[in-house]
């Protein structure tokens, strides 16, 4: 038999992985004030597993370092999508519609503030809460809730912990 702490290890480096491959691979879109990062699309995968929380967290914060972004960002954008997949988790259980809630939330609230004061965007607190709003909303929203339903039809095993 596996150890489970062994199996949420490889889980959680697979998931931090993928997020920061999809996060250089869509680089032009991912970064700045208006953007759609198709890597947050992950942030659902805690509603199917624990081990998706840290996964998640290290993803983004080398996805951030990789990216260029400066250590703010690396640290509140980090922190925001600790705390969005965080609340997912917890939400998990629940109706899935809830799932992506908690990373726009953290994501629409959060990096406003990062832009401005680590970037100096000169923009409206509240536009740029609407722009990265709208991307989280795509790609969590849109994004992630047709890997939740593919997960749900095609995966429902595929996080889980049992020996082989």
């Amino acid at each position: 038999m596996k150890n489970k702490s062994t199996i949420f290890l490889a889980q959680a480096g697979a998931i931090g992985a993928i997020y920061v491959v999809l996060t250089m691979i869509f680089s032009a879109f991912s970064f700045g004030e208006v953007q759609v990062r198709i890597s947050e699309a992950l942030t659902i995968l805690p509603y199917f597993t624990a081990a998706a929380v840290p996964g998640l967290f290290v993803g983004c914060l080398l996805g951030n370092i990789l990216g260029g972004a400066v250590l703010p960002d690396v640290i509140f954008g980090s922190l925001a999508t600790l705390i969005g997949a965080y609340f997912t988790w917890k939400l998990r259980g629940r109706s899935r519609w809830l799932a992506p809630v908690p990373p726009i939330l953290a994501n629409t609230l959060i990096v406003p503030f990062v832009l401005r004061y680590a970037y100096g965007v000169n923009l409206p607190i509240w536009m740029m809460m609407g722009t990265v709003g709208l991307g989280e909303v795509i790609s969590c929203g849109v994004l992630g809730m047709l890997l939740h339903t593919a997960i749900s039809k095609y995966g429902k095993n595929i996080f889980e912990t049992k020996a082989l």
